[in-house]
């Protein structure tokens, strides 16, 4: 762990905003590209960018291209598949059957998720009270903001995509855990083989699901150019490259945190430039919400 946490609160604030500003990007692009390809060609595309980045890098240096070796590669591989394979694809297939709602309700047990494997099969120390105490703060402000529940019909209630969502969650938080504990290639390369190996996981995924999904490309128009774009060159090179350095540096609790603050921020983008409302449960949800990351910050400091 750094002494200095200013660089860890850095980063945080970069997945907090940049993956919460993703939603948007998400939502024009599935309004032509279904989602398991949609999720398949951002991360194909940016780590074909990406590793040819890392190469320009090294010569820009002076210095020749170094290919990682087999160790390091399967490393990466594995942490591509675990997180944008399983994790980002279950949750692509569960939004074509599934309320976002409790799509996202379910993506929030992701740091329960994170906190018990981490006593179990990592670093075998018990959380804080304050943190268990802004776990459940978390949940409890995602179901008041998102009202998942609200004129739900029994018919939306999907099984096998919520469990699916749950299975990623795992895959997510076991992959985001397991990586610091694997001989992995240099950052540049780390970030672009992940990209990769998840990219190609979901593209054999959307192969068997989505049969007419090569045909969504051909309607591609200059909004879904643009929302891909940016989910590409920011919500990816910046927002995974972060991610990436947390894992790496900081406490497994704090950095799951995004996925409570993610809606948060994504809900107030909309009221700032789509004008959409923004009422006193929203606020009060955002208040519990951060108010648990607070705690979970807090147990933080207590545990050391």
């Amino acid at each position: 762990m750094q002494k200095n946490s200013l660089p860890v609160y850095l980063n945080l604030l970069v997945i907090y905003l940049v993956w919460g500003s993703t939603f948007l990007g998400v939502r024009y692009a599935l309004e032509v590209l279904p989602p398991i390809l949609a999720s398949s060609l951002r991360f194909l595309v940016g780590g074909v960018i990406l590793l040819l980045i890392a190469v320009l890098w090294r010569l820009a240096k002076g210095m020749h291209p170094v290919l990682p070796n087999g160790r390091q590669t399967l490393g990466a591989v594995q942490v591509g598949v675990m997180l944008v394979g399983v994790g980002n694809t279950a949750l692509s297939y569960a939004i074509k059957f599934m309320p976002t709602g409790i799509v996202a309700l379910l993506v929030a047990t992701l740091p329960i998720w994170t906190v018990v494997l981490d006593f179990l099969l990592f670093s075998k120390l018990q959380p804080h009270k304050l943190t268990v105490t802004g776990l459940l703060l978390g949940i409890f402000g995602m179901a008041v903001l998102l009202n998942p529940f609200s004129g739900l019909n029994t018919s939306d209630l999907v099984w096998f995509p919520a469990v699916l969502v749950l299975v990623g969650s795992v895959s997510w938080a076991y992959g985001s855990l397991r990586a610091p504990h694997l001989t992995m290639p240099p950052p540049l390369q780390s970030t672009a083989i992940q990209m990769l190996a998840g990219g190609i996981f979901a593209l054999i995924i959307s192969t068997f699901t989505e049969p007419d999904a090569w045909e969504a490309i051909s309607r591609m128009n200059l909004r879904t150019y643009l929302a891909m774009g940016y989910l590409i060159f920011i919500g990816s090179f910046l927002g995974y490259s972060s991610y990436n350095w947390l894992m790496r540096n900081a406490p497994p609790a704090l950095v799951s945190t995004y996925a409570y603050v993610n809606p948060v921020v994504a809900i107030i983008l909309g009221w700032l430039f789509l004008n959409e409302s923004l009422s006193g449960r929203t606020l009060t949800a955002s208040a519990i919400i951060l108010t648990g990351v607070v705690l979970i910050t807090l147990g933080r400091r207590m545990s050391k």
